[in-house]
């Protein structure tokens, strides 16, 4: 069942305002500007519809009436999310028509390493496609508390809900990633396996990449129908990965530069060809080993990445 579109309607009225009020309002908008992208991020997984988000609260704010808003960043997060929540309604129905699986657009975090939050949490790819199966509210309400520490009054004003009912959602949305997801291992194991993995693959070595992976290892490839060497369906299983991986081995690796960057958090490897970015690809992992490999390949989703920030151990 559809949730119902949260009011974007927040009590400020619109004026022309005045150089001197230009001034502030700018400055107090880029005060959280950071923020701002970062509840939009992990709510769209999406850095471009991020961007667009956060450029439609920026017009908004410069037509709001300033001096009748007594706390310009909960104003600025409230419309925020709230555009977010109504927003993801249509993205979710987008993503059921991609081609092949979707994952989150990678962004660079090696500057910012919580993106703007009080804590890191709900960045990683892993978690963010996990994301994607909550409701747009309980994303909204989960992403506010986990990552920005929002405290529960503060998500129910936002939500236009009663407290108990945020409690509720955050709950929720605590219990589904719990279930849905195994104890990640340290960022420090989580290199070394991605290291052993893409020197594995390299070399099309199957012992090496079943003894990296748990054995309902999951791979999926975003080439969004464009990128033909991406896969349109994940591939599940320890020897079904591992033969996957092996197989295009040959000719996908010829040719291609590694960089080790830091994307949402953690250790990823950017491959380019003459220049070009081909796909970035990382992994999540628990104790039972490697439990996704993502490759993100389509091209628009590379585009924000530097490559070389991170060097090789």
């Amino acid at each position: 069942m559809a949730e119902e579109p949260i009011s974007e309607t927040l009590s400020a009225a619109p004026h022309s305002a005045e150089t001197n009020g230009h001034s502030d309002g700018l400055l107090a908008f880029d005060e959280v500007r950071p923020r701002l992208f970062g509840i939009a991020y992990r709510m769209l997984g999406s850095a471009a519809e991020a961007e667009d988000i956060v450029q439609d609260v920026w017009l908004r704010w410069q037509a709001t009436d300033r001096r009748m808003v007594e706390n310009p960043p909960a104003f600025l997060a409230t419309t925020t999310t709230r555009i977010c929540i109504n927003f993801a309604q249509s993205a979710r129905s987008r993503r059921e028509i991609y081609v092949g699986p979707w994952l989150p657009e990678p962004v660079d975090t090696s500057n910012d390493p919580a993106l703007g939050a009080e804590r890191s949490e709900a960045l990683g790819l892993a978690i963010l496609l996990l994301l994607e199966k909550l409701t747009p509210t309980e994303r909204g309400a989960y992403v506010l508390r986990e990552a920005f520490d929002y405290s529960y009054r503060e998500i129910a004003d936002i939500l236009q809900t009663e407290e108990a009912t945020a409690r509720q959602l955050v709950s929720r949305a605590r219990k589904h990633i719990a279930n849905e997801r195994r104890t990640p291992v340290s960022s420090e194991e989580q290199r070394r396996l991605l290291e052993a993995f893409i020197a594995a693959a390299q070399k099309a070595d199957l012992a090496a990449l079943e003894s990296l992976f748990a054995e309902d290892v999951v791979s999926y490839s975003d080439g969004g129908g464009i990128v033909r060497t991406a896969a349109r369906a994940p591939v599940s299983g320890r020897e079904h990965v591992a033969r996957f991986i092996a197989a295009f081995a040959s000719h996908f690796w010829t040719g291609m530069t590694l960089a080790w960057v830091e994307t949402n958090g953690q250790a990823s490897v950017l491959m380019s060809r003459e220049g070009i970015p081909v796909a970035l690809a990382t992994i999540d992992a628990s104790v039972r080993g490697i439990d996704q490999i993502m490759w993100i390949m389509r091209p628009s989703k590379l585009a924000g990445i530097p490559a070389g920030r991170l060097p090789p151990h």
